[in-house]
């Protein structure tokens, strides 16, 4: 009977825990932005196909400014866009894992083919440093030139 008492108060420990896991980052200016940012760049990337990435390469942007950059993969998680780390494009991030195991570029995927878009958090460096922080991004569904794919960008909450 001890043990049954125990083993219920675990299982309500964690159902606890899970309900109150964060979907999305706090209300903030910086969040509303990205989220603005990403629904811009899915109208232009869904209208004009991969032409509308020329605009987003160009730094100090509309499109990419500070350490808010554009990303997008096809539905295989190729990367077909990166112009922050431009090696990355043409490369598969399936399967890759952040600082704390999370397989956040397969959470990316998972998570418009769920619910259309949605925020994602994880573990990331920041530009020029090497120890991963805090990062949350917003991710979109498009059509890139009739193939599904996914658009997002992030920031790091201060």
């Amino acid at each position: 009977m001890k043990s049954l008492l125990v083993c219920t108060a675990l299982a309500c420990l964690v159902m606890a825990s899970s309900a109150h896991a964060q979907e999305a980052p706090p209300p903030s200016d910086q969040a509303k932005r990205v989220e603005d940012l990403v629904e811009r760049a899915a109208a232009l990337v869904n209208q004009h196909g991969r032409a509308a990435f020329a605009e987003f390469r160009k730094r100090d942007s509309e499109w990419w400014h500070g350490n808010t950059y554009l990303f997008a993969y096809d539905d295989h998680l190729n990367v077909l866009l990166n112009p922050a780390f431009p090696k990355r494009e043409g490369t598969n991030v399936h399967g890759e894992k952040d600082a704390n195991g999370k397989l956040f570029h397969d959470e990316f995927l998972k998570v418009v083919q769920a619910k259309g878009a949605g925020w994602v958090d994880y573990m990331f460096p920041k530009p020029g440093q090497t120890e991963p922080s805090h990062k949350w991004s917003y991710v979109k569904t498009i059509k890139i030139d009739g193939t599904a794919g996914l658009i997002g960008a992030g920031f790091f909450p201060e």
